[in-house]
This record gives structure tokens, C-alpha cells and sequence, in this order.
């Protein structure tokens, strides 16, 4: 496995100490488990994203949304009982235990969360506080300067 030097990264950024932490739990995150169950991602305006989950089987008490350390997890865990009695000759829908993370930006907060012919859908809002937004500073000029020291 390769190793990645982030310390000239930090020569030109300033407050990003996060990202070398986001890049080594995405390296270091089991690919194969990322691939069950499948997602998307989808921009839906120009602050809202949206994330839809195949969650076919599982109804809305065994699946589990939690936002927590800038992270949004997604879990389903399906109860046993109903399958108990069932047999199969042919079992090829997946209903297995999941739990998908998605690191989420600063501002990013999920607003609701349905779900609709098998798929689940969480909307996700980027608000931006008045104070972080851009803003333009004014320059003085050097005769407005001299001229609070006459005074």
C-alpha cells in the first residue's frame, strides 16, 4: 500500500486539518463493503444534495439515520422472525445487515429522509452562516489616514 505525504498541503491551506483525516478514512475505508447496498448522490439545487439508498426488504423500523462527528450513517438491520418459517430454493434479494457513512462538508445537515418504491431518499441542506459568507473589506486610503492623525 502507498503511503501519501500530506505536509505540503498544509504550507498553502489554512483550517483544513480535517482533510488529511477525511483522505486517510477514505484510503484506508474496505472497498468491498461499499458496494452493498448500491447509492447515489445527486445534486439537486445549488445548496441541496440527495443520497437514495436501494433498501429493498427493509421496511422504515429497520433502517436507522444518525448524523454525528460530521458523518451521516445509514444502518438496516433486518429482523429475523420473519424468515423463520420462509424456505427458500432461491434466495437472491440481498437483506443483509448494512451501514454506509458519508462524510459530510462543514454546514451540511440532512433535512428528512422518505422512502418510496424500495429506495430510500435523505435530503441534505448546506447552510451557510451570515458571518462565514463572503463579505468585502473595505481599504483605506492613505489621506483618510493622515488625516485622522492631524486631527
Amino acid at each position: 500500500m502507498r503511503t501519501y505525504d500530506l505536509k505540503p498541503l498544509y504550507r498553502s491551506t489554512v483550517g483544513f486539518d480535517r482533510l488529511a483525516t477525511i483522505m486517510d478514512n477514505v484510503m484506508n475505508s474496505d472497498t468491498a463493503q461499499n458496494g452493498y447496498p448500491p447509492y447515489n448522490i445527486e445534486k439537486t439545487d445549488e445548496d441541496a444534495y440527495r443520497i437514495t439508498i436501494a433498501v429493498a426488504g427493509f421496511s422504515d423500523d429497520e433502517l436507522s439515520i444518525e448524523s454525528r462527528d460530521g458523518q451521516l450513517i445509514i444502518s438496516g438491520k433486518k429482523t429475523e422472525d420473519e424468515d423463520k418459517d420462509r424456505n427458500y430454493l432461491h434466495r437472491g434479494i440481498a437483506t443483509r445487515a448494512f451501514e454506509k457513512r458519508f462524510q459530510l462538508a462543514d454546514h451540511v445537515r440532512a433535512t428528512g429522509a422518505t422512502t418510496e418504491n424500495g429506495l430510500l431518499h435523505v435530503d441534505l441542506v448546506r447552510e451557510v452562516p451570515e458571518a462565514l459568507k463572503p463579505r468585502k473589506i473595505e481599504i483605506s486610503g492613505r489621506k483618510q489616514i493622515e488625516g485622522k492623525l492631524d486631527s
